[in-house]
């Protein structure tokens, strides 16, 4: 059999951007590939750009609490709730960022477990290792909405640096919804800590 190939074609641009079926429901994603390289997701549904303020979270890439249901922290149910809160909406989207440990990476991270199980805290850990406590920003968060049209959100999150990150990017928050889920004996020291030492409003 012989296999004929078109020596020429008309250029196309495919967007990466497609439907995901989830256990909460149907979704589309979106990849955005930043000036570092990085790929951060967009998972979302509905009319974005005809809603005056989708429900927005902003989630950092947690792997041991996203992939593996660590109890540590908190992050794989608050994702889990915030697909579940857009479903119930209707229209919204879930900004995904590649920012593994507060962006110190997946590990530093590691390390910073390591002494966190010598009685550090989540903060104190981070500084003893010589990395900031915080490393993030969120001027691709802000890029990424204002690709999908969206100028103003209501925000699912319990830190206000996510509010200000978006508001100084220029996206509007009009609302901040509390999300809080997840809460154990493994990651009540910690999330003590998000509160007492990080300005985090649990």
């Amino acid at each position: 059999m012989t296999i004929q190939f078109r020596k020429s074609a008309e250029p196309i641009d495919i967007e990466a951007d497609a439907m995901l079926p989830t256990e909460h429901g149907n979704f589309r994603i979106r990849v955005t590939v930043d000036s570092k390289g990085k790929e951060h997701s967009l998972l979302y549904t509905g009319d974005l750009e005809s809603c005056h303020a989708p429900l927005v979270r902003i989630h950092s890439e947690c792997l041991t609490g996203d992939a593996f249901g660590s109890l540590k922290c908190d992050c794989g149910p608050q994702l889990r709730l915030s697909m579940q809160k857009i479903q119930e909406e209707g229209t919204g989207a879930i900004l995904y960022l590649r920012q593994e440990g507060r962006d110190i990476g997946l590990h530093s991270k590691i390390k910073a477990y390591a002494l966190q199980d010598k009685g550090y805290d989540t903060l104190d850990a981070n500084l003893a290792l010589g990395l900031p406590a915080d490393a993030r920003e969120y001027s691709i968060a802000a890029t990424m909405l204002k690709e999908m049209g969206i100028s103003k959100v209501r925000m699912m999150t319990n830190n206000p640096l996510k509010v200000r990150g978006l508001e100084e990017n220029g996206i509007a928050v009009l609302e901040r919804k509390e999300h809080i889920s997840g809460i154990g004996q493994f990651n009540k020291d910690y999330l003590a800590t998000k509160k007492s030492r990080m300005g985090h409003m649990l």
